[in-house]
């Protein structure tokens, strides 16, 4: 738990934030841009200094700095020159001292490095807002990667996590568009994820069942954890050779035929996704590397997106009619995944939706346009008050950033033509899964017990219906209640309307001369009125009293 001092030092640090940025072009240009606004120009808009808004993510926190990184692969929200700002948060990051790293390490192993390895270099490879990665060798002469999570950083992500929450709580309670863009549910999934990956442990089982299901993919490899040798707060991997995806010359470009290996790549995400249920969610080009053999290494296993069955049976539909640029069933699809009431403009969502399948027509890698494609659409189903699954928008990052990686090794790489092709075979596989034995014989129990229950049941409703006693219940108007209600206003009425008569009646005798008076009045006449009065007042009073009770009720 934060002090009062730690929480109000949160506080401050996030809203001074966004006062400083949110007059600025990183806001206003997102805003204009957000739904690829025809009418947006880029040349408008004068950006100063965004490696300032880098550098003040970075001085906020690690927090802050994961949440910069999952912002810079986001070119449908962020302006180009904050986007390269922004990547410099995926390297450039403070380096935790060694003293501290061998610290770490032998209080999570239990003995001291000289004894643990080999050798133990003191400068990293990579330094992330996490963690650090060191090289090293084991005894066995066997070289692995040794990652250390930062001192302290679980904590301080709570505490963050923890502000962010209690602010975006405010914002959709006040703000009608963090209520339409459901800030709170999607904060929730990222504090789920990212608590996650504080935990190298999780890391360590991701990266033995990603080997698992990627093992018939030659050209893909998974470095899998030493076992003995990795903890909550370190993981000891094996180490592999290579270079970041992005970090390939452009001779290399030409000299190398990389289409096999992005065909491979793009079928072993698909197959993640769609036949798994468990993929890689973080694939931006750091976590990427080509290895000396030419094979892809997908690092940092910390990030996972899970889909279930139902929702990849309804990815798989989605991911078809976009291929086929068949807008009308890519709506369709969306639709059944999404929760939504009377108040939705489904015409406009259809309208829109199936103009963004039809632009995407024809574009190759480079134009960047998979991943794009499905977060224009949680934007569209958002401006329309449809709430598509979070998983969607995770799904549509994780294509984000696969269409940077084919469009570094391939620019004219043809994206949606393989994932047609992939979608096709995996469809054939899954049907062949479901044909498996196992499910048949799921089958075959649900079918038994239906039969045996349908005599009993069938004898019941025609013995019942024999003796006239079948009935039908719907859950609909609560008849007794509303007939009680309409005679209570029956009698309010008939009621009213007796009062009135009463005065009425009582004006007409006063015209009327008589011996019998009260303070000077014609006295029948004066009983007519306070007689009227007094009801009339009995029944104000009540009627008051009445819905005052049903106010308190509701």
């Amino acid at each position: 738990m934060s002090t009062i001092p730690e929480k109000f030092s949160n506080y401050t640090k996030f809203i001074s934030f966004i006062l400083k940025y949110w007059n600025s072009d990183v806001f206003k240009a997102a805003s204009e841009n957000a739904l690829n606004n025809e009418n947006f120009d880029d040349s408008e808009h004068d950006y100063k200094n965004p490696e300032e808004l880098a550098e003040d993510l970075k001085n906020m926190g690690p927090t802050y700095v994961k949440l910069g990184q999952l912002l810079s692969t986001r070119p449908d929200l962020i302006p180009e020159p904050y986007l390269k700002a922004l990547e410099s948060l995926q390297d450039d990051v403070e380096e935790i001292p060694y003293s501290e790293v061998q610290k770490i390490v032998e209080e999570e192993i239990g003995q001291r490095i000289s004894k643990a390895f080999e050798s133990f270099e003191v400068q990293p490879l990579a330094s992330a807002s996490i963690g650090q990665v060191h090289l090293a060798v084991l005894r066995s002469g066997k070289k692995v990667a040794v990652k250390i999570q930062r001192p302290g950083v679980r904590k301080n992500f709570i505490e963050d996590l923890d502000t962010l929450k209690e602010l975006t709580d405010v914002a959709v309670k006040h703000s009608k568009t963090a209520k339409k863009y459901a800030v709170d549910e999607i904060l929730d999934e990222l504090r789920f994820i990212l608590l996650n990956e504080l935990d190298y442990v999780k890391e360590a089982e991701n990266l033995i069942a990603l080997g698992e299901n990627t093992r018939k993919y030659a050209k893909i490899v998974i470095p899998q954890p030493v076992e003995g040798y990795s903890t909550s707060k370190i993981l000891t991997m094996n180490y592999i050779d290579g270079q970041k995806i992005t970090s390939i010359s452009p001779i290399s470009r030409i000299e190398t035929n990389y289409k096999p290996l992005v065909d491979e790549l793009v079928a072993a995400y698909l197959k993640q996704i769609i036949f798994d249920g468990f993929a890689h969610a973080d694939p931006h080009p750091g976590n990427v590397h080509l290895t000396k053999d030419n094979r892809i290494a997908l690092m940092d296993l910390g990030m996972v997106a899970k889909f279930g069955p139902d929702l990849r049976e309804n990815i798989l539909k989605l991911l078809i009619a976009i291929s086929k640029y068949n807008g009308e069933e890519t709506a369709n699809t969306l639709l059944k995944m999404s929760d939504y009431d009377k108040n939705a403009d489904l015409a406009g969502f259809r309208k829109e939706i199936n103009r963004l399948v039809l632009d995407s027509q024809n574009k190759t890698a480079k134009d960047l346009q998979t991943g794009r494609l499905l977060i224009q659409m949680n934007k569209v189903a958002a401006e329309k008050s449809i709430k598509l699954p979070v998983e969607l928008n995770i799904l549509g990052k994780i294509l984000m950033n696969m269409d940077q990686i084919v469009a570094v090794l391939t620019p004219d790489y043809d994206l949606q033509r393989a994932i047609e092709r992939n979608v096709e075979k995996l469809m054939q596989k899954k049907m062949l899964q479901e044909l498996k034995a196992d499910n048949f014989f799921l089958e075959a129990l649900e079918a038994k017990k239906l039969t045996e229950k349908l005599p009993e049941r069938l004898n019941i409703i025609t013995e019942r219906l024999a003796n006239n006693e079948f009935e039908i219940k719907i859950d609909a108007i609560d008849e007794q209640r509303l007939t009680d209600g309409f005679q209570k206003v029956a009698n309010r009425i008939s009621i009213g309307v007796i009062i009135a008569a009463l005065i009425i009646g009582a004006a007409l005798l006063m015209r009327i001369p008589s011996t019998f008076t009260i303070l000077g009045y014609p006295g029948l006449a004066m009983i007519f009125f306070c007689t009227a009065a007094v009801i009339g007042l009995w029944l104000v009073l009540r009627m008051m009293m009445k819905d005052e009770d049903l106010n308190l009720k509701k």
